[in-house]
């Protein structure tokens, strides 16, 4: 499944993924944006591996958050962007 979000006055928030027994797994968070340090993003994805595939857009971006060390900065995106780019490709997916 795969999902974008342009978040507004930031950057492109792509994710992809799949669903297996309910929870996300194969997640894939890309874009145009930067992250400091780079480790980000494995933390990113590593927060969204295994959550449930209904969770709401606000359950996502609290995991991602607090996921991500006080030394992270995310230069054109944030934890409620990569949420809502989750939920898209969730909800493409279920279309498909």
């Amino acid at each position: 499944m795969h999902g974008e979000y342009k978040m507004p006055g930031g950057k492109l928030v792509v994710v992809d993924l799949d669903v297996h027994a309910g929870r996300l797994c194969r997640v894939q968070v890309s874009g145009d944006f930067f992250l400091e340090p780079d480790r980000a993003l494995s933390d990113i994805n590593a927060a969204l591996e295994g959550r449930s595939a209904s969770a709401d857009e606000a359950t996502l971006a609290f995991a991602i958050q607090s996921a991500l060390s006080a030394d992270v900065l995310m230069y054109g995106i944030s934890p409620e962007a990569i949420a809502v780019a989750v939920r898209r490709a969730l909800h493409e997916g279920a279309q498909a």
